[in-house]
């Protein structure tokens, strides 16, 4: 068998080898059969590719997760540092008085904190409000200049709380007041939850200088009281009021003279100083009193007519405390007005103002115009009531624990007790900043 099939595996052999020899000498039928399948070719070089993006991609990933530990950690330190700004670290407030010196330091934090009005509508006069707001907001323009106390931001100012936002959150709420009222409907600024979607809350906790356990305000009331009187001198109304005249500050002769001295008709015909003030009305002397007590009158005339009056300048003599009211030196002079007055640098600049919307406060460190919320209990509910701060008086130069409600208008000292048994005596308090 060797012998027969030995030619044929020759020539195998043979035609091997030279095919072998063809191809070697004629490469491009090789690229030509691989080109028929480029994902081939390619495939080695996709899945290179794959990997390398794979790695940028975990790389990337890898980043944004070490930069959001990292700003959770900035924020963190943030947040620290905010933290302690608003604590026990940060820069205290300096209260001043009405010199405005200083009288003693407060945190902040101690004083003011975010809050949030609960789901109780809040109570005020719509009219009321509006006119007390538009004439709060009118005193910012006309007299910026002339009173340079307004322009102080107080101790809001450590919540970035400017003079800007306090007038542009007068203008906002008179805008909503005056088109909820043309449309006859209760107006959004009683819905707490409008209040808590437009404005910045801010709680107010009253620092108490001796107790500082204490945190809620103190609500005091005053009140405007209506008085008889007369244009003439009569046996019942012997005791007048005066009014001093414009050119009465260059020459302050009011400065020599007590009340008393006054009251013994210095100012009367055949006094030695008649002529050089205006006689407004008639009083009795009880009535004097308290006039000069309660600052505003309501004074209803024997002919029926009625004007209101209200304190504007005097003598320049201290209040002494613990001294009677008929022995105090101090007198006070008087204008006529035509509503009832709050703050203001001087008599024809005084702010006019209304009962049930008004509080008197520390203008110098809470400032003029600021949005007062009161939460308290009525009849053993949760009430809410709103008012702004226009006016203040000597018991506020300092103070960061009390507001004055202006009450009413009543006859006697009995009809305003009476009234104000319905008022709280304390009451959580916030402020409203448009945000």
């Amino acid at each position: 068998m060797s012998t027969l099939f030995s030619p044929k595996i020759r020539l195998i052999l043979g035609l091997t080898t030279l095919l072998i020899v063809i191809l070697l000498h004629n490469p491009s039928k090789t690229q030509q059969s691989i080109s028929q399948y480029p994902d081939a070719e390619n495939l080695s070089l996709n899945y290179t590719q794959t990997q390398q993006q794979t790695t940028v991609v975990s790389n990337h990933d890898n980043a944004i997760v070490a930069e959001e530990k990292s700003n959770k950690n900035n924020n963190k330190q943030k947040t620290s540092s905010s933290e302690k700004d608003s604590g026990s670290d940060s820069k205290p407030y300096q209260v001043i008085d009405e010199a405005q010196k200083y009288k003693f330091s407060v945190q902040p934090h101690q004083v003011l904190s975010p809050g949030k009005l609960p789901a109780v509508d809040i109570d005020f006069n719509q009219a009321d409000l509006l006119t007390v707001l538009s004439n709060t907001k009118k005193y910012f323009q006309d007299y910026a200049s002339a009173d340079p106390d307004i322009s102080r931001t107080g101790v809001l100012g450590t919540e970035g709380v400017t003079v800007q936002d306090v007038t542009r959150t007068l203008d906002f709420m008179i805008a909503v007041l005056q088109e909820d009222i043309a449309k006859n409907q209760p107006t959004r600024l009683q819905d707490p939850l409008f209040i808590n979607s437009h404005f910045r809350v801010i709680k107010w906790s009253g620092h108490y200088l001796k107790h500082p356990e204490k945190k809620q305000l103190r609500i005091t009331k005053y009140a405007v009281f209506t008085h008889s009187g007369s244009h003439t001198k009569s046996s019942t109304f012997d005791t007048p009021i005066y009014s001093l005249k414009d050119n009465s500050n260059q020459d302050k002769f009011y400065t020599k003279y007590t009340k008393q001295d006054v009251l013994s008709g210095i100012y009367e015909p055949g006094g030695k100083e008649h002529g050089k003030v205006d006689t407004l009305v008639y009083l009795s002397r009880k009535g004097l009193e308290a006039a000069l007590m309660e600052g505003t009158i309501l004074v209803n005339m024997t002919d029926g007519t009625k004007a209101f009056f209200n304190v504007d300048r005097n003598n320049e003599m201290s209040y002494v405390r613990g001294v009677s009211a008929a022995a105090q030196k101090r007198y006070w002079y008087f204008r006529q007005v035509d509503a009832i007055k709050g703050y203001g640098y001087k008599i024809d600049a005084k702010i006019s103002i209304a009962p049930g919307v008004t509080f008197a406060g520390d203008v110098l460190n809470i400032g003029l115009g600021k949005i007062i919320v009161l939460e308290y209990l009525k009849d053993g509910s949760k009430h809410m009531h709103l008012g702004v701060i226009a006016d203040t008086g000597g018991a506020f130069l300092p103070n960061l624990h009390q507001l004055d409600f202006l009450a009413g208008i009543f006859q006697s000292e009995q009809d305003f007790e009476q009234h104000s048994k319905q008022l709280p005596d304390y009451a959580t308090a916030y402020i409203l900043v448009k945000k």
